[in-house]
């Protein structure tokens, strides 16, 4: 086998193309991992989880301090740029590139700089820095080439003041007035992250309700904290056109409604990355979207291709497109790997997070299954009164007489690192996952899993 040859071939390198990589090496192919960047880590590392994740913790960081009584005392209300809170993304950005490039040498696999196109489904040409394209052959291929934002041809987003979520990174100054189109995860993380730097934020939604796929008061403890916080949340608007202007942009809706701001972000939809791929060369066709049809093993239809991470669509999590990677190359390599689970735990980084798992109470309410509800209000649970985090509620739903899990929600601080304790229970078999396994086990004090405790406390005084 020559250089230029090898039994597995990766386009992408965010968290799909890393691990689907480093389990066929491991399991001795002879591995490629190509990428349009020069460096590793794909979309998740520099222009979406990682930058976002970092920057809304910042700002975090920083409501925190003000709203500090003993910072108070001492010290005025300190307000941070953009460009500020940005140069920590850039640090984090660095770490994860340097880890993420060892786990590629220590593992044996090549990384390759190019833009790959295929030829056949053995083959791939690369465009890259050389005059004369690379060729490279493989056994089987594996498309991780993840996903941009989405962008209608009516939105001029060329304009320094017209922005979505990866453009959004590169801004230098702090806006008076942010208006942003689109009230999905993307949406509502921004308007929490500009809320937070003292902007005004206009959260513009199509729909009914923020993130309307989550347990409906889990939405409504959202959206009553936005506004509270000074987010003009508008429900059911549609975008109609964008006028632009050097220092402001004027947002037109189908009710009539004009907004005029300084920074216009949309944020409604996200396509996949597969145009550049030449996938008429494998008989392969993209949805309207760019996202690729695939059955459970990640195979698509021309045998020896399979797709994986956001590139075929939901639910499009860094955490997802990770065990799809390892599910698709476990899949090459002969070896059994537990498909994905069906209940993926959600995490959405707002101020504060949400996170969720199981069925909604509408969910449940619709299938007709007995449940209940036991809940703990953070405001009463000693370490965030601590914390000052006493925003958030956590909130367990459970059958009535086999007292079963059957959906955990839970708004407030650390609320996606709390969930996972819940997680792990409704996942015990042979009568493990029941309620009572939080009422009669004893968490440390104080903690924020005390709340597990408090919640089923409350849930089993209701029967």
């Amino acid at each position: 086998m020559n250089d230029n040859t090898f039994d597995l071939i990766i386009i992408g390198s965010g968290p799909a193309g890393e691990s689907a990589a480093v389990n066929a090496s491991k399991h001795g192919l002879k591995v490629a991992v190509v990428d349009a960047r020069r460096i590793v880590g794909g979309n998740c590392t520099h222009q979406g989880t990682i930058p976002s994740k970092t920057l809304r913790h910042s700002v975090h960081s920083l409501m925190k301090f003000n709203r500090n009584p003993m910072f108070r005392a001492i010290s005025d209300p300190k307000l941070l740029t953009f460009q500020q809170v940005m140069e920590t993304v850039e640090d984090v950005i660095k770490k994860q590139v340097a880890m993420r490039s060892r786990f590629y040498t220590k593992n044996d696999v090549s990384f390759i700089f190019g833009e790959a196109s295929f030829i056949d489904k053995h083959t791939i040409s690369l465009k890259n820095d050389e005059e004369k394209a690379q060729i490279l052959k493989a056994e089987r291929f594996i498309i991780a080439t993840g996903s941009r934002p989405y962008r209608p041809a009516n939105v001029d987003f060329e304009h320094p003041r017209v922005f979505d979520s990866d453009k959004v990174l590169t801004l230098k100054e702090t806006p008076k007035r942010v208006v942003i189109y689109g009230a999905g995860v993307i949406g509502s993380e921004y308007a929490s992250i500009f809320n937070g730097l003292g902007c005004k934020v206009d959260l513009i939604n199509p729909g009914e309700k923020l993130l309307s796929y989550l347990d409906d008061e889990i939405c409504d403890a959202l959206s009553y904290h936005l506004r509270s916080q000074g987010v003009l949340i508008r429900h059911n608007e549609t975008f109609e056109s964008l006028e632009t202007a050097d220092d402001q942009v004027t947002v037109k809706l189908h009710s009539g409604k004009v907004i005029k701001t300084e920074l216009f972000l949309w944020a409604n939809g996200r396509a996949g990355n597969t145009e550049s791929l030449n996938l008429e060369a494998l008989g392969l066709k993209a949805n309207s979207r760019g996202q690729l049809k695939v059955d459970k093993y990640y195979r698509t239809e021309v045998q020896g291709i399979y797709a994986v991470g956001d590139v075929i669509g939901a639910p499009a999590l860094a955490s997802a497109s990770y065990d799809q990677g390892r599910c698709a190359s476990s899949r090459i390599v002969d070896r059994e790997h537990p498909l994905l689970i069906e209940d993926i735990p959600t995490g959405i980084y707002t101020i504060p997070e949400i996170s969720s798992v199981g069925k909604t109470e509408k969910e449940l309410t619709e299938a007709k299954v007995p449940y209940e509800v036991g809940k703990a209000y953070f405001k009463d649970t000693a370490r965030a009164q601590i914390t000052g985090e006493d925003t958030g509620v956590l909130k367990l739903l459970f059958h009535r007489e086999t007292l079963e899990l059957l959906g955990i929600h839970c708004f407030g601080d650390q609320a996606a690192e709390i969930l996972h304790i819940g997680q792990a229970i409704m996942a015990q078999k042979d009568g493990g996952n029941t309620i009572e396994y939080f009422a009669t086990h004893t968490f440390n004090y104080p903690t924020m899993a005390e709340a597990y405790r408090v919640a089923a406390l409350n849930g089993l005084n209701r029967l």
